[in-house]
């Protein structure tokens, strides 16, 4: 496990694939007690998700998943919303262990505003007034959202092929926010599985041919997706948008944008900027002020 800090001061954490960045903002004893304690937590985040992966890994049907570990219980929470579609706990892995190094984080403390950044899912903490500006970034277009205190967002999360996880659908990014990370990262699965369109120029596999242990078993995920015509990024977009408003529309999710070949779709377009130089890359750490 490792646990150093960068010299801007923020915490970094690595233990196998988990990744986090941590910042915290405010009294400077305070700042560092929520470091400690992020630290104090972390090391036992990896070895009880793993007791409970062949759970995670099963899709979501009728029963609810009887899980054990915090971390656990948070995705199974975020995605039983969905049980409908083909969803495993697994698609909001990341952004549960954001939500809960966050809680662990704040425990006891006073802080003005922390997040915790597992490879661009974002769990938020402000207080009263107080805010936190993030950016999006999609090939050549990026953007940036600013949120508040009285706003009930308090998780970003971003899905699309060539992440960390295979995607069923062909989307460069969807970047969701909603009120907590896990919910955040669950929607956005499920947007960016949506941006999709039948086109010999796009290439699938199964994905236990690419990871015998992918959750996600033998359905076709993307691996290529080469020159598509105007018509076929607008279908996909639109059926990534649909998702999206629909999940808006039910209270799962505060706002979306997808982004496909340099196209852009937004849902709740007030909650989101779209245009170059306006934002840093999420991967690289909430950016505030």
């Amino acid at each position: 496990m490792i646990a150093a800090r960068f010299p801007d001061g923020r915490l970094h954490l690595q233990h196998g694939p988990i990744d986090l960045i941590v910042e915290a903002f405010g009294a400077a004893e305070e700042v560092e007690a929520a470091y400690r304690q992020a630290i104090d937590r972390f090391g036992d985040i990896l070895p009880t998700l793993v007791r409970e992966l062949p759970t995670l890994r099963r899709r979501v049907g009728e029963a609810y998943p009887l899980l054990q570990g915090p971390v656990a219980r948070r995705m199974a929470e975020a995605v039983w919303p969905h049980r409908t579609v083909f969803i495993t706990p697994m698609a909001a892995v990341a952004g549960a262990v954001a939500d809960e190094m966050l809680q662990a984080m704040l425990a006891g403390r006073s802080l003005d505003k922390a997040y915790v950044n597992d490879g661009g899912d974002i769990a938020i903490h402000l207080s009263t007034g107080h805010g936190l500006r993030a950016g999006i970034f999609a090939q050549a277009l990026d953007g940036a959202v600013t949120l508040t205190h009285d706003r009930p967002v308090r998780g970003i999360a971003t899905s699309g092929r060539g992440g960390r996880s295979f995607s069923l659908g062909i989307a460069d990014s969807a970047t969701v926010l909603a009120r907590t990370a896990a919910a955040a990262d669950a929607a956005a699965t499920l947007i960016a599985n949506a941006v999709n369109v039948d086109h010999p120029a796009i290439a699938r596999r199964p994905a236990h041919d690419l990871d015998p242990d992918s959750d996600l078993g033998d359905l076709p995920v993307t691996v290529a997706v080469g020159d598509l015509p105007l018509e076929a990024i607008d279908e996909a977009l639109d059926s990534g948008l649909a998702e999206a408003r629909r999940l808006r529309l039910l209270g799962l999710i505060d706002s979306a944008a997808i982004s496909l070949c340099g196209h852009w779709r937004l849902e709740h377009e007030r909650s989101l900027e779209i245009g170059a130089g306006r934002a840093r890359r999420l991967h690289g750490g909430a950016q505030s002020r």
